[in-house]
């Protein structure tokens, strides 16, 4: 399975949990995220969620990084916070899904808080992105920014840990992409196998059936010829 993160940040390339959200008890001790979609390649709305400051102190800005692979993000608009897309280059220019050239990409979506939020109340903000079309683990690690102090929300479990790191980088896992019915690609072909085996069974049962049909002409036509004989 695919996984990204940040590795400028100082993020361990190990993979997290395989969880939906990586929520850790109580859930506001840290900065969570939630998909409206998991589905590889579709369009989701991300909702980071910060429930306290660092140590007392309070939230002034929370800084979003964006994992690689993904060039192109929309933040929600958030009316205690000024927000801003902070781009990079790219090493080498790519298309895009519209056969667009592009040169950077979109690295991080900073919330600077127009009064520091204090500590022990909470506040959301919202990220639209198209997700990869692969499946795996997809790391967005946090900088919490406070008055005094920061918190780094960027490490992510080793494979097979049974403990969670003490700040873990916000995740969740992309799921199989949807055919076009709305069902996952691994539904779909399961059904198709289900479809072919159906439609060949009706083969050979309609083979079966003009076999008996052909069957009771002959043995019809023998008897009238018998009679004629006769």
């Amino acid at each position: 399975m695919s996984r990204r993160t940040l590795t400028r940040l100082g993020a361990p390339a190990a993979a997290a949990a395989a969880v939906t959200v990586l929520v850790a008890a109580p859930a506001s001790a840290h900065v969570t995220v939630t998909p409206t979609e998991t589905a590889a390649g579709a369009y989701t709305v991300l909702t980071f969620s910060n429930g306290h400051g660092c140590e007392g102190s309070p939230t002034k800005q929370i800084t979003i990084q964006v994992p690689e692979g993904i060039n192109d993000v929309t933040p929600t608009r958030q009316a205690f916070y000024d927000v801003k897309v902070v781009s990079e280059k790219l090493a080498e220019p790519i298309e895009d899904a519209h056969g667009n050239k592009l040169t950077e990409r979109d690295a991080s979506v900073v919330y600077t808080a127009k009064t520091p939020l204090p500590d022990g109340q909470r506040d959301a903000f919202e990220v639209s992105l198209q997700l990869p079309e692969e499946e795996g683990t997809l790391a967005f690690p946090v900088i919490q920014t406070c008055v005094k102090g920061e918190t780094a929300w960027v490490e992510e479990a080793p494979e097979g840990a049974t403990e969670e790191p003490e700040n873990p980088a916000p995740s969740f896992e992309v799921t199989a992409a949807e055919s076009e019915d709305g069902h996952s690609t691994e539904v779909a072909s399961a059904q198709t196998e289900v479809d072919d085996a159906e439609d060949d069974g009706n083969l050979w049962g309609a083979v079966g059936a003009g076999a008996g049909i052909l069957g009771l002409i002959a043995g019809t036509t023998a008897l009238a010829l018998g009679r004629r004989k006769a």
